[in-house]
């Protein structure tokens, strides 16, 4: 028995197509290609700025008074406050930030971050032991800010410290993360 073949029917696997059917056929394979090529660049602009805008971003450092010179003691560790280096208009409270300052003589401070190297929890300066203890995982640290126990993985990253006019000025910048 001989089976026809039906060229007016697009469906058959061995029929033809007539040059209209192809036109058209063609225009709407190209159509979904323009139209998927559209949607992975809209979905690939966000990504790739995501990606690279910390190669291009300045690193925003800032010069923050945080007191007096006379108002900070000889051989004392002391917590002080100052406006976050990177703080955003509606950022509130959450804008201020804080540093250990220790005054090792007349014109000598060292500044010392307050977030633990491990996870970035605040530590705190136990006067009475010379360290700096990390509540959250049990990180110690010694009064030079070397790590003495515990699982920070590097030493409390310290702050640039300058006197100026009287006052003692910490260079800030964003929370330092681990590395």
């Amino acid at each position: 028995m001989n089976e026809t073949n039906d060229s007016n029917t697009p469906s058959c696997p061995g029929a033809t197509l007539t040059p209209a059917e192809i036109t058209r056929r063609r225009f709407l394979e190209r159509l979904s290609l323009v139209a998927g090529g559209v949607g992975a660049l809209i979905l690939m602009v966000p990504m790739a700025g995501f990606i690279l805008a910390p190669f291009f971003a300045r690193k925003q450092e800032f010069w923050r008074s945080v007191g007096k010179v006379e108002s900070f003691k000889i051989g004392e560790t002391t917590a002080v406050q100052y406006q976050d280096a990177s703080p955003l208009p509606w950022a509130g409270v959450t804008a201020r930030s804080a540093a250990w300052l220790r005054r090792v003589n007349a014109d000598t401070f060292i500044a010392f971050s307050i977030n633990c190297t491990h996870l970035g929890c605040p530590v705190r300066w136990l006067a009475e032991a010379n360290l700096f203890m990390c509540p959250c995982h049990g990180g110690v640290y010694y009064q030079n800010g070397a790590v003495a126990a515990g699982p920070p993985p590097l030493p409390l990253p310290r702050y640039p410290v300058r006197i100026k006019n009287g006052e003692v000025q910490i260079q800030t910048s964003p929370i330092p993360i681990t590395k």
